[in-house]
């Protein structure tokens, strides 16, 4: 296992990040703590989850993934727990989840009791790294691709929430904070507000980042490679669709069957880009799944890649993945479908 400092900490991590949101939802916690069991073993310290998950989840499951890797700390220890890495994020507004909390947003009231409870479903003293999910405005998110115009309603509130932040970190309850689903104006500014002011600066971002989307070569890689801000890539095969098992329809029971509400992979250009990348890859003597985990893997500006699996099996799989390594040519091919079809997945 490849391990890489997270920017402007003392934070080793594993090159490989374990994404949870199935906990609770399309994993039982015994199937939970097998594979936090499995991916431990092969290396991995670093594991990410949500306050909102599982994926698909209502008020009756909510908080159940972070409840379920609780268990598991427990069960593993505090000195095992002081060698991981373990990352969560609070909800935002604006996704019809006010189940949660009222108000779903992050003002000092709301980000203490979304710490708090975390800490709680979690059985832990801190969180290493905690992140905003997405941001409180409204903004070119989840397929959206562009901003026609900017939301008016939105109160510049930046300074306010690292200064929160900067007395959580005082009070030890969590470590260093990141964003998620931001665009450059927003790592921007909480870069510039936090040199300011001598705030607490955000060590990275967690936004998609796969063979379907590169949206963020276009301006966020730039900022992480000059701010040295850590871009934790998530979804990197597509929900799965990369995987090529989708092309001759949705496989049932699978993640796109069970919440076909969330189509950001599923549309034409999809199909015909994945198609190509999984010809190229069997010409090239790997798997399509291979090929995009090594794609991402691959990429400079990629601190952490974010992986997730149903199956002790497919989480085998995507781990062995990061051993393969794409040749210039390689990638010069996949460049050109790219070029072919751009990000039909924003």
């Amino acid at each position: 296992m490849n391990y890489i400092t997270l920017p402007n900490t003392d934070l080793q991590v594993s090159k490989i990040c374990l994404g949870t949101m199935t906990f609770g939802n399309q994993n039982t916690e015994a199937e939970a703590h097998s594979q936090l069991d499995y991916a431990t073993e092969r290396g991995i310290n670093f594991i990410d989850t949500a306050e909102m998950y599982p994926i698909g989840g209502n008020e009756h499951i909510f908080g159940s993934t972070e409840r379920f890797i609780g268990t598991w700390l427990n069960k593993i220890g505090k000195s095992k727990r002081e060698k991981l890495v373990v990352a969560t994020k609070i909800a935002g507004p604006n996704r019809g989840m006010g189940y949660i909390r009222q108000p779903l947003d992050f003002s000092k009231k709301s980000l203490h009791e979304a710490v708090d409870l975390s800490l709680k479903n979690l059985q832990t003293d801190y969180i290493d790294l905690y992140q905003m999910h997405w941001p409180e405005r409204v903004m070119n998110m989840f397929g959206k691709r562009g901003v026609s115009e900017i939301d008016n309603q939105w109160q510049d509130n930046i300074l306010e929430v690292l200064t929160v932040f900067d007395g959580l970190i005082k009070e030890g309850k969590i470590k260093h904070i990141g964003v998620s689903n931001e665009n450059p104006w927003g790592v921007m500014k909480f870069l510039n507000e936090s040199e300011k002011h001598n705030l607490p600066r955000i060590a990275t971002i967690q936004n998609p980042y796969s063979l379907l989307n590169r949206l963020f070569e276009v301006g966020l890689s730039e900022i992480c490679m000059r701010e040295n801000v850590g871009l934790l890539a998530y979804s990197p095969l597509g929900f799965g669709f990369i995987t090529g098992k989708h092309l001759k329809g949705i496989v049932p029971n699978s993640r796109l069957d069970l919440f076909p509400h969330f189509t950001r992979y599923t549309n034409e250009n999809c199909h015909k880009a994945t198609k190509l990348y999984q010809d190229l890859a069997k010409d090239c003597g790997m798997t399509v799944t291979e090929m995009g985990i090594a794609f991402v893997h691959h990429q400079k500006f990629v601190t952490s890649t974010i992986i997730g699996a149903t199956t002790l099996s497919q989480l085998e799989e995507n781990i062995n993945a990061f051993d393969v390594v794409l040749t210039d040519a390689v990638l010069a091919e996949i460049n050109k479908i790219q070029e072919l079809i751009p990000n039909p997945a924003p």
